[in-house]
């Protein structure tokens, strides 16, 4: 299915930012030659010019704002030696910093975002993965990192300020609810709704809200089984879950993480689709409900959750939530891939991913433990099953988040 194309290119109003924010944002994670720093001489000639042809690709549909992060590797650098070649008018720039106890260790991160990016001002800076309670601490106390930040802000060299975030919901809200911060980068997207809550706190502070990787996270979309994709037609996967995101004015704008400039095709017939979401997006998000109580039965999509413990209260630290989801994914909409990819992470993601997957399961774990804190759960006689069968179908997959910062 396409659609023509809309020009200029379609923005919203990135909250109390003002800022005139595309409904795409170009991300800076998956071109980099390396998760490595690199120095110029380092950079294939090859690689350097991908990141200048989705350049290219991104200036001429209209694409204007690009986000990278201060530890995905060569992408500031390569990035900021690209941008010499690439725009020749206004951008917007976002980089992110993870927080730190130490605000002087903070600053020289920032102050190496700018040198690599080659730029005197950045539009929009991310504080990188508030993920745990300490982290918002160090964030907003007095003399922390903020503190750097409005300085900065204050030379006229940083515009707005906001943050990304991998943590709880709660956790989401609580931060917003600061009023410290003018947008969120956050997870939301048709497989896991759970942060629907810190999109409302979004709303009523006036945030911008970024959505972080759609495609990937989203349930690796770019490599979509054959009944994920036979359930969305006449939509691709990625086109129908852009839609999800974007039909929700709540949102501002969503991530392409391109790898290559045609990557960023299947968004744009997204876009050009967008005003007959609400004609497209049922029939898609019925078939999907309706093969998941198939393959699960109702009342287990009605209470698969409730009761559950968190991974911290569970024997073995088991994220029993995630597991279930996962074991739903499959069950649904044969993602496996995807599913053994967060399966993997488990134990090996700290807490941008926390908790432990089902590896432990009848070993330092037994059945007895885990059902002593499963008390709350209507099902606290058929999870042990499904852990077990979880873990038959992917363990064997265990993997290092790419990057742990």
């Amino acid at each position: 299915m396409s659609g023509h194309l809309l020009r200029p290119f379609p923005c919203r109003r990135f909250g109390r930012t003002g800022i005139e924010m595309p409904l795409l944002s170009l991300g800076g994670m998956r071109f980099q030659q390396s998760w490595k720093e690199l120095s110029k001489m380092d950079i294939e000639n090859g690689n350097q010019k991908n990141v200048e042809e989705i350049l290219k690709q991104a200036v001429s549909i209209g694409l204007h704002h690009v986000e990278t992060a201060r530890h995905y590797g060569s992408s500031e650098m390569q990035l900021g030696w690209a941008f010499e070649n690439v725009f020749d008018r206004k951008r917007l720039l976002q980089t992110k910093i993870p927080p730190h106890e130490d605000p002087n260790v903070f600053e020289a991160e920032l102050a190496m975002s700018f040198k690599e990016l080659g730029c005197s001002r950045l539009d929009l800076l991310a504080i990188h993965g508030l993920n745990l309670p300490e982290h918002l601490e160090q964030t907003i106390r007095p003399g922390g990192c903020l503190d750097v930040v409005r300085r900065w802000q204050h030379l006229g060299r940083i515009g707005s300020v906001g943050f990304s975030t991998h943590g709880p919901t709660q956790l989401i809200v609580d931060a917003i609810q600061t009023n410290e911060f003018d947008y969120v980068n956050l997870h939301w997207y048709f497989i896991r709704q759970d942060n629907a809550p810190a999109l409302e706190a979004a709303r009523k502070f006036d945030l911008g809200v970024f959505i972080i990787s759609p495609t990937d996270k989203g349930g690796h979309l770019h490599t979509p089984s054959q009944k994920l994709i036979e359930l969305c037609w006449p939509l691709h996967p990625i086109v129908f879950n852009d839609l999800f995101c974007l039909r929700d004015t709540r949102v501002h704008t969503i991530s392409v993480g391109a790898a290559k400039p045609q990557d960023i095709n299947l968004h744009l017939q997204a876009i050009a689709l967008l005003h007959r979401s609400n004609e497209l997006l049922p029939l898609v998000e019925k078939r999907l409900s309706e093969a998941a109580s198939a393959s699960l039965g109702e009342e287990w999509m009605k209470t698969w959750n409730v009761g559950l413990p968190s991974w911290n209260e569970t024997p073995g630290h088991m994220n029993i939530p995630i597991l279930l989801w996962l074991h739903n994914l499959i069950e649904a909409w044969d993602m496996e891939g995807y599913s053994k990819a967060r399966y993997g992470l488990l134990g090996n993601g700290s807490h941008w991913f926390p908790g432990r997957n089902a590896d432990s399961l009848d070993d330092e774990v037994s059945e007895e433990s885990l059902k002593k804190v499963l008390i709350n759960s209507p099902w606290i006689n058929e999870i042990p099953r499904v852990l077990r069968n979880l873990r038959i179908k992917l363990a064997g997959n265990s993997q290092a988040r790419l990057s742990n910062s």
